[in-house]
């Protein structure tokens, strides 16, 4: 079993005065954050309060772009060719930099969110057209993609990448993620149980397949109705099992 982990949330997610998801009990629970950018989420006041949450508890942030669905949370299927997903990362990402600078918090990973993440599953393209807008990037600004085929062909032409796997979503027996397009609460021992199989490097599809999964970062999502408690009962069970959390960063650091 891995003894060290990047534990992750999608957050940031509140619109104007509709709230969505409480990043004020799930953000200091995590290591590593990924606040929506204003395309499927988000707004500049919502993005300054999680970079700010992100900020006083020592939480590495990051840049969460999504399509350009506000009406659907980002989770409605859209086609962009290869060089505009890799277009919309680099303009979410700016736009969430921007604040982050005039608060001295640097951005450390970008991470596309819902009908976008899955893009970059189905279509090699957008994979290596994101990888390489990201590479590009000054600095050491990681890439968060699907633990697998998708993260391994990213790794093959940029080395900044970190592997994901999920604690609060089921997967199919291909070793995809099945989407949710309106989470409802999951219970947080079936999600512990799940972090402590990606440790030992493995998850279950909903037909009974075992899947293998290596992974640096494990994700839960900050708009689930009860994602604090699935937070805390996770931090429990991997302090019981000795695992460690960092942010994703450190945690490739420590693994060369």
């Amino acid at each position: 079993m891995k003894h060290l982990i990047d534990l992750n949330a999608d957050a940031g997610e509140s619109f104007g005065r509709w709230r969505l998801g409480d990043d004020a009990a799930v953000i200091p629970q995590v290591t590593s954050v990924n606040v929506a950018c204003g395309w499927h989420a988000g707004d500049p006041a919502t993005m300054r309060r999680s970079i700010e949450l992100a900020r006083d508890h020592g939480v590495a942030l990051g840049a969460h772009p999504g399509l350009p669905d506000l009406a659907g949370f980002g989770r409605r299927a859209m086609t962009l060719a290869p060089g505009e997903a890799a277009d919309a990362c680099l303009y979410q990402y700016g736009a969430l930099r921007g604040i982050a600078d005039s608060l001295g918090t640097p951005v450390t990973h970008i991470k596309p969110h819902g009908a976008f993440y899955g893009l970059t599953i189905r279509e090699p393209g957008v994979t290596d057209a994101i990888s390489d807008a990201v590479q590009a990037l000054p600095g050491d600004v990681l890439l968060v993609l699907l633990a697998g085929p998708t993260a391994d062909r990213a790794l093959a032409r940029n080395p900044r990448i970190a592997r994901e796997a999920f604690a609060d979503l089921d997967y199919d027996d291909e070793g995809h993620i099945i989407i949710e397009p309106d989470p409802q609460p999951k219970d947080p021992q079936a999600c512990a149980r799940q972090m402590l199989d990606i440790l030992r490097g493995e998850v279950t599809s909903v037909r009974g397949k075992t899947i293998p999964v290596d992974a640096d970062t494990v994700c839960i999502h900050g708009d689930r109705p009860n994602a604090p408690e699935i937070a805390r009962v996770i931090r429990e069970q991997l302090a019981e099992h000795q695992v460690e959390i960092a942010p994703i960063h450190e945690v490739l650091a420590a693994r060369g």
